[in-house]
């Protein structure tokens, strides 16, 4: 290592006597020379942004007066931060940033893939043909976007030509995702096609997922529910605060641009809906009010989701 030169040593503490930084450091700060290691880190190891971790420091004040201090608390605070986002190389060729729309307490989070051409000129999800059929299954169980749902993407910007979101786009993604999700609080997700499924199962993610194991079809993993858990209870890069089950449930079905290739997919897609219908029922006197009329309709129509219904009806 080569020595000093003569007055860099005396010139080193008068910036640190200007910039006071001979004092105390507290827990602010220590956070933010935390994350900006981690994001020095990830720089040099990957080149994509990684999760922030939740860090606590020892003059950190109790987690109840903290409440309500923290940045980014809020749907609106993540969206923003989304928007001035280039944690990848979707941040360079997109138009827009689509954070996502909807309720501030959804009863459910629908989960696409990524943005199309209409959302990428638009900022919002889901507006294209496939939003509109979208938009249509979720009204057929009584769900609308500026009512009771969240609608948002995997990855929040549009991957060229609309191809599948990569292993690192997602990668690079999934801290926002895991934040909305966190503060949102839905009781279900709706994960439509196979990208979101996976990515919210931890299951392979998609184009170059040599990392994690081999995405599986939608076929298999549709209309079933699977419990959601916060990723850093296991083991994932994504420690988070909540980690560990969250209560929340996920049922996985086809994308809506899938129905639009091929008719046939609707029906099993509709049977689908209607498993979500009777399990929100369940969760929320609310949505079970307002989706009686519609419950009647269907059970009168269909023996097995009647037997579901039956108690919701009575």
């Amino acid at each position: 290592m080569a020595p000093l030169e003569k007055g860099v040593l005396g010139k080193g503490l008068a910036i640190a006597e200007t910039l006071r930084l001979n004092e105390h450091v507290n827990a602010e700060q220590k956070i933010k020379v935390a994350r900006f290691l981690d994001l020095g880190i990830a720089a040099l190891k990957s080149g994509y942004r990684n999760a922030l971790y939740d860090y606590h420091f020892s003059d950190d004040p109790a987690p109840s007066s903290a409440a309500g201090k923290k940045t980014g608390c809020s749907a609106a605070d993540i969206a923003a931060e989304i928007v001035s986002c280039s944690g990848c190389r979707l941040g360079k060729t997109r138009n827009r940033a689509v954070p996502g729309e909807g309720s501030e307490h959804p009863l459910v989070l629908v989960l696409g893939e990524g943005p199309g051409a209409e959302e990428d000129a638009t900022g919002r999800p889901f507006v294209g043909p496939a939003g509109q059929l979208l938009d249509r299954m979720l009204a057929s169980i009584c769900l609308f976007r500026e009512k009771n749902c969240f609608i948002a993407n995997t990855v929040k910007c549009r991957p060229p030509g609309n191809r599948d979101p990569e292993f690192q786009e997602i990668r690079a993604c999934a801290p926002f995702l895991i934040r909305q999700i966190e503060v949102l609080k839905p009781r279900l997700i709706l994960a439509v096609g196979k990208v979101a499924a996976n990515r919210l199962l931890h299951a392979g993610p998609g184009q170059n997922g040599d990392e994690e194991s081999p995405p599986e079809p939608i076929g298999r993993l549709r209309g079933r529910f699977f419990d959601f858990a916060f990723p850093g209870s296991r083991g994932d890069s994504y420690p988070l605060s909540s980690a560990g089950d969250s209560g929340i449930r996920i049922l996985a079905t086809y994308h809506p641009s899938a129905l639009l290739r091929d008719d046939s997919l609707k029906i099993p897609v509709f049977e689908d809906l209607k498993k979500l219908m009777l399990r929100l029922a369940a969760l929320d006197e609310g949505y079970r009010q307002e989706s009686r009329a519609l419950m009647a309709k269907y059970a009168a129509k269909d023996p097995v989701f009647a037997a579901g219904a039956e108690e919701f009806l009575s």
